[in-house]
């Protein structure tokens, strides 16, 4: 028989694996230890903070592991007690051999409907590809990338609303409810897991600060998705002459209006509206930010760069 209260360690770094720590807790499956990543220096003034998961886990007196390198994981499993491990978005990979030392091995929450998307941006794959439909996938952790038998899933409508924030945050409180709820069959044997299909597998790639780089030959649509997949890191840019210019919040201009500009072009749309071309329909430049200035409302940002109107974004 499995012990009552197993003894677990949860892994997990940014903000989508609070909720999972968070549900494990409300639930009377109190983790023994949690690994996170080690803190990082963040923002201008490069401040060394600690990662989401380890600020909670502190706040609820739980102890805390950060391994810099592969030998450092040794330490985490310096007490071979363990039963299960949970993993949520740690983001390093565990070495092999590891993954078999907890009884009950690692379970994987992935926020994707597994086989598609593996790897690390599942959420931004598919708000770019403009999926109707994602989902969060329970696995178990194997040596291949995202490719453990599948023990849950559940399908979640993607919003045209949503970005990658607010997806991220929906699929981390489904994936935690659907772990705990499905905790205690697991530990009892009473759940057979599915094989996923290799054949039906895609896999994503880490993004990139320049994957935000604006394509004006891409539509509309498509630059609002790139807007909403890549909110609110990295965001989406152009470049205004030479000067890296972030579009900090845009609108999505549908139809076949100023088709005689091309595209990157600035012009002023609907209602004076400052907007800019791209290969079908336009967006609307609703706030910008020019590299080294503060963000500005479209209307304000043209009030000091007059002569905008006509240019080409590139």
């Amino acid at each position: 028989m499995p012990p009552i209260k197993p003894k677990i360690i949860f892994w997990g770094t940014p903000e989508f694996a609070v909720p999972v720590l968070q549900a494990l807790i409300k639930n009377d499956f109190l983790p023994a230890l949690v690994v996170t990543q080690p803190d990082k220096p963040v923002g201008r003034k490069q401040q060394l903070t600690p990662p989401p998961v380890k600020e909670f886990a502190l706040a609820n007196n739980i102890a805390v592991l950060q391994p810099q390198k592969k030998k450092d994981f040794a330490a985490v499993f310096a007490d071979n007690d363990y039963d299960l491990c949970i993993l949520a978005a740690y983001g390093l990979i565990i070495p092999d051999e590891y993954l078999n030392k907890p009884k009950f091995g690692f379970l994987n929450i992935h926020p994707s409907l597994l086989p598609q998307y593996r790897g690390s941006a599942p959420i931004q794959q598919a708000i770019l590809n403009g999926d109707k439909v994602t989902g969060v996938s329970i696995i178990k952790l194997v040596q291949a990338v995202d490719a453990g038998p599948i023990f849950s899933q559940k399908e979640v409508p993607l919003l045209p609303t949503d970005n990658a924030q607010t997806l991220s945050l929906k699929l981390a409180q489904i994936g935690a409810e659907l772990l705990v709820e499905i905790l205690p069959d697991y530990l009892a044997g009473k759940i057979s897991p599915a094989s996923q299909s290799e054949n039906l597998a895609t896999y994503t790639e880490m993004i990139d600060r320049n994957d935000g780089r604006i394509d004006w030959q891409q539509t509309a649509e498509q630059i609002g998705r790139q807007f909403r997949a890549f909110y609110p890191w990295p965001g989406i840019f152009a470049q205004l002459d030479g000067k890296r210019l972030k579009i900090a919040n845009l609108s999505v201009l549908g139809g076949d209006f100023a088709s005689s500009l091309i595209p990157g072009e600035v012009f002023l749309g609907p209602n004076g509206q400052l907007a800019a071309k791209c290969s079908q329909g336009a967006i609307g430049l609703l706030s910008l930010q020019l590299a080294g200035k503060k963000e500005l409302s479209g209307s304000d940002f043209l009030r000091g760069q007059k002569d905008l109107v006509g240019q080409i974004l590139k």
